[in-house]
């Protein structure tokens, strides 16, 4: 809160004549004055988003693994087929 006192106290004496300072000064008093106000629904959602992809992206992850084991063996059955073929018997 000090902190918070001086700084708005060298913005109304203008004892920096910088633009830059002026600047983070104004940014800063915007800051505290959005967390105070509790104003930070913001990133609770983002916190949400990345909560919901993060499941997404696991279960397809598991759907992908699964459609792989399928399809590995599907494929081992046709070679082993493959191999004990002969001119006379089928799969």
């Amino acid at each position: 809160m000090q902190t918070l006192n001086r700084l708005k106290g060298l913005k109304s004496r203008n004892d920096f004549a910088d633009p830059a300072v002026t600047f983070l000064v104004t940014f800063l008093q915007g800051r505290v004055q959005r967390a105070r106000s509790r104003e930070l629904d913001r990133g609770a959602s983002a916190v949400e988003w990345v909560i919901i992809s993060a499941v997404v992206v696991a279960i397809v992850g598991v759907v992908a693994a699964i459609i792989n084991s399928a399809l590995s063996q599907g494929a081992n059955k046709v070679g082993n087929c493959i191999k004990g073929a002969t001119a006379s018997s089928t799969c």
